[in-house]
């Protein structure tokens, strides 16, 4: 049997018991053109939050009844494709569920062998995460050499990424923003940014004002809401923001908070740009290099909060949102699988 996790109702704040439900359902069949993958690991991310919401997004919501949608990792373990062979691991949309079936409209990537970095690792710094980091700092964020870089989320896995890209890229400064001291104490012994803020302290924008006297070049926000305001207070000339995610407004049952300090963008003819890591899709490969390169160097620090059991994948997504992970979280759901 395949046990997998589908949308009971739709959350209106935290997912709750009453929000997913597991079933099961026939493992499924290899048929023409198609291989099936045996899910190792869910990769755990804020948007599949807002996928539970019945709004308009850059992917429609999960239906009610639907299994939760989800990337991950697998090995193939029958095969019937020529672009799969049987024992590679693969990496795509698993959803929320032990066994993946991969065919022409659900493609996965085959992660190549010989990288010298374990699955998790590959998940985290390789995957979604890694690759938002990369791209949306270097293409959407125009990062240059000397810049003062604040970065939100700093603690998380993206976050954590952008900061040390900028600093092994010659960042004037990185200042990381995130929730409570143990976090950011983190972030700069752990990941090595410069210093970080603490964002549940009162006066963020006038601690900003401190911490980037100049003001800040490259906001990277991952977070929305108030933080987003206190940066844009403190944007400097020409400055970029690059509005990656808003996780402090997914779980907001009523209207999102709304930003007042937008004028800044005017006075200091600063630029605000949104994207998603789809698009740039066809590059993939050329940010996956890089990073690997880094890691093997010892230029990229990475941690993964792993939470073992497909059952426990709803609790793994809220850590998200309640602050308690380190890292990547990544649901472990078969850990017999090991990358060559």
């Amino acid at each position: 049997m395949n046990r997998q996790i589908v949308l009971n109702q739709r959350p209106t704040t935290i997912v709750d018991d009453s929000t997913t439900r597991v079933v099961e359902v026939p493992e499924p069949t290899c048929g023409p053109n198609q291989a099936v993958v045996k899910v190792a690991m869910l990769s755990i991310d804020p948007t599949i939050r807002t996928w539970m919401n019945d709004a308009p997004g850059y992917l429609p919501p999960i239906g009610i009844g639907e299994v939760i949608r989800s990337s991950g990792a697998g090995v193939v373990v029958s095969s019937r494709s020529a672009r799969y062979q049987v024992g590679d691991v693969v990496f795509g949309m698993t959803n929320w569920q032990e066994w993946a079936v991969a065919d022409d409209e659900n493609r996965f990537s085959v992660v190549p062998t010989g990288l010298g970095l374990d699955l998790a690792t590959v998940m985290n710094v390789l995957g979604v995460t890694g690759i938002t980091a990369y791209f949306g700092l270097l293409d959407v964020g125009e990062f240059r050499p000397g810049d003062v870089v604040v970065v939100s989320g700093a603690a998380g896995a993206t976050g954590s990424v952008v900061g040390q890209l900028a600093k092994a890229r010659g960042a004037g400064k990185v200042v990381g923003i995130a929730g409570g001291p143990d976090k950011c104490a983190e972030v700069v012994e752990h990941y090595g940014f410069d210093d970080c803020l603490d964002y549940r302290e009162s006066g963020l924008s006038s601690r900003l004002r401190s911490a980037c006297p100049n003001g800040v070049d490259l906001y990277f926000d991952n977070v929305g809401g108030a933080v987003l305001d206190a940066a844009l207070a403190s944007i400097a000339m020409r400055g970029r923001v690059v509005l990656c995610g808003a996780i402090s407004q997914y779980n907001e049952s009523g209207h999102p908070r709304g930003i007042a300090n937008t004028s800044m963008l005017i006075m200091r003819r600063a630029s605000m740009r949104g994207f998603i890591v789809l698009d740039f899709l066809e590059r993939y490969g050329e940010a996956q290099s890089a990073l690997a390169t880094m890691v093997r160097d010892g230029a990229l620090v990475h941690r993964e909060h792993l939470v073992h059991g497909l059952e426990h994948a709803p609790d793994a997504l809220n850590l998200l949102f309640s602050g308690g992970n380190h890292g990547k979280t990544l649901v472990v759901v078969d850990d017999g699988v090991a990358l060559a």
